[in-house]
Order: C-alpha cells, then structure tokens, then sequence
C-alpha cells in the first residue's frame, strides 16, 4: 500500500463494509415496492444510478487496501469506477429532464439531480487529483485528492440514504 494510502485502511475498511451493507439495503427496499418503482419514469434510473454511486465507493475504498498499490494506479481505479458511476447518473439526469408525468418544480429536478450526481463529481475530482499529484513533489495534490474520495465515499451514502427513503416511503405517498 502507497504511503499515502497506508494513513486511510481503518477508514477504507469501515466505509467498505458501510457502503456493501446500504447497497443491499437499497436492493430490499426495491424489492418491496418493485411494482411502484417500475411504473416511475425516472425512478428506476435514480435507483440504477445510487446503486452504481455505492458500487464505485466500495470500489474506491476496498481498492484503498490492496498492498504495495502505487498511488496512482488508485487514482486510475477510482476515475475508472467514478465515470463508469457517471454513465449511470448521466442516464438518470435525462430521464429526470425527460419525465413530464408529474407536476415537478423546476427546483424539485434540479435537487434530484445534485443528490445523484454529487458523489460522482466528488469522485472524479479526487481521482484526478490523486493522479494529477501521484505521490511525487506534489505529494499534497494526491493527499487532497484522497481526502475528495472519502468525501466521496460520505456523500455517496447520505445519497444512497436518501434514494432509500424515496423507494420504501416517498413511492408509497
């Protein structure tokens, strides 16, 4: 493990398991109300889209405990996982744009769309900052960035609780 990975395990652990522990949550949450979520136009994306935002921050913090990693091949990992979690959020933010279903406020899209996309902005700008910094002279750069990823990681599970609540409570209302 990079020197500069090596001050983040206990964190990594922790939101590691955190994180695992929420997705499968989320997934028993939509189970339960399945038939609600699916007859939404922009619900099952969101959900799609917190599930891939969990599965990079699991990513993010299980690859923070491989030994021996260079510090920037986690920078790559975490972009790797971070846009693949925005392709999802992309796809999220189209059919929130798109659905006219509901009488949704312009104020209402736009706070969905921050609480998706959020931790992958968070994600991407820590990961480029962990390889932009590489642990060389601009050692602080990368040690910023791994502090945008745990970021990262918090804001991807008060997300995620959020979208839980959505789809075991607010579906139902």
């Amino acid at each position: 493990m990079d020197g500069l990975l090596e001050g983040w395990s206990e964190f990594n652990v922790a939101m590691a398991g955190a994180t695992a522990a929420l997705a499968g949550l989320l997934i028993v949450a939509m189970s339960v109300n399945i038939q609600t979520i699916t007859s939404s136009k922009s619900l099952p994306a969101r959900v799609a889209s917190t599930l891939a935002t969990l599965v990079a921050a699991i990513a993010a913090t299980a690859f923070g405990l491989v030994p021996d990693q260079p510090i920037r091949v986690y920078g790559l990992v975490v972009l790797v996982v971070a846009l693949a979690a925005a392709g999802f959020e992309g796809h999220a933010i189209r059919t929130i744009l798109a659905d006219r279903e509901r009488s949704v406020t312009a104020r209402e899209r736009v706070s969905k769309i921050v609480a998706g996309a959020a931790p992958v902005v968070v994600y991407l700008a820590g990961a480029i900052a962990v390889l932009v910094g590489g642990g060389g002279p601009d050692a602080a750069t990368a040690s910023a960035g791994l502090w945008l990823i745990g970021l990262g990681a918090i804001v991807a599970i008060a997300s995620a609780i959020v979208h839980a609540w959505i789809v075991l409570v607010e579906v139902l209302r």
